[in-house]
């Protein structure tokens, strides 16, 4: 089977929501003096597996719940399409999060329990994201999840290992991280909402509705764009850490795009998935340099 195939299941464009919250996590032990090379690439390494091993599980669990649709409008599923088959895709699921248990081994036995239950909780929300019969995608509370583990626990939880202390400062720059991982999510449920409302897929935007989604975008990136504002007023970072909001003018404009695209063209806000992940990296990335200066 070509490796094309899988690497296109991994689905690359999410992967900045797994690492982008990791290097935050970094930026804020460099400042704090307690960074921890050998932690913080065993937390980037193992958050980018349980980041793929969901991609794989999710591709499966859609397909045999019959969510992709022929009028699907995203980036195609390879189960659905006959290119992968089910049982390899568990496997590969399975595989994958076996490795993330693997790299995150030691960071279970350097941080304890906390990051135990970090560990373990990560696994089974990648699983009950699409699997199972009362699923997070499927209930409409999965943007919650995503907020919160791509968020403050990501951020948090990798600075923990690395100092084996917690840290009030990165817990709310976890904020920015999370709120722009929903955002990704949220564009890819407005651009599907007419397909999950046929296939009885309760995501949040079906829930809400499309104007409430992109109403949400909108809030994501304000909070994002606060967070910064916040750590400095409550004197938990330099000046510096201001260059974050040099990421502004890119995630105004993807929102404007956003809310230019009307209902039956849906299909033009696939580029802007991958904008929006792009704008968390560039963020994220700005917010940690802004942290270590």
């Amino acid at each position: 089977m070509s490796p094309g195939l899988w690497l296109e299941a991994a689905r690359p464009k999410t992967l900045p929501a797994a690492a982008a919250p990791v290097l935050v996590g970094m930026a804020v032990a460099v400042h704090d003096g307690v960074f921890h090379p050998v932690a913080a690439l065993l937390a980037l390494l193992s958050a980018l597996c349980i980041q793929v091993a969901t991609n794989f599980h999710n591709d499966v669990a859609d397909f045999e719940k019959g969510a992709d649709r022929d009028d699907r409008l995203g980036p195609r599923r390879l189960v659905s399409a006959g290119l992968i088959g089910p049982a390899a895709m568990r496997r590969a699921t399975y595989l994958t999060f076996g490795a993330a248990v693997v790299a995150g081994t030691w960071l279970m036995i350097r941080g304890g329990w906390p990051i135990v239950m970090i560990g373990v909780a990560s696994i089974a929300c990648g699983l009950a994201y699409t699997g199972g019969k009362r699923s997070l995608a499927y209930l409409g509370i999965a943007d919650l999840f995503v907020f919160v583990f791509f968020g403050p626990v990501a951020v948090a939880g990798t600075y923990f290992v690395q100092a084996l202390s917690w840290s009030t400062a990165a817990w709310i720059a976890g904020l920015g991280p999370g709120a722009l991982s929903v955002a990704i999510l949220l564009v890819n449920n407005i651009r599907d909402v007419e397909q999950d409302i046929a296939s009885g897929k309760r995501t949040l935007v079906v829930r809400i509705g499309r104007t409430g989604g992109m109403r949400l975008y909108a809030a994501c990136c304000a909070l994002a764009l606060t967070v910064p504002v916040a750590l400095l007023l409550f004197d938990m970072a330099s000046w510096a850490i201001l260059l974050a909001l040099a990421a502004a003018p890119a995630i105004v404009l993807t929102l404007r795009d956003l809310a230019s695209v009307p209902a039956d063209e849906a299909i033009r806000l696939n580029p802007l998935l991958g904008r929006t992940a792009r704008n968390l990296l560039v963020y994220c990335a700005l917010l940690s340099v802004g942290w270590v200066l």
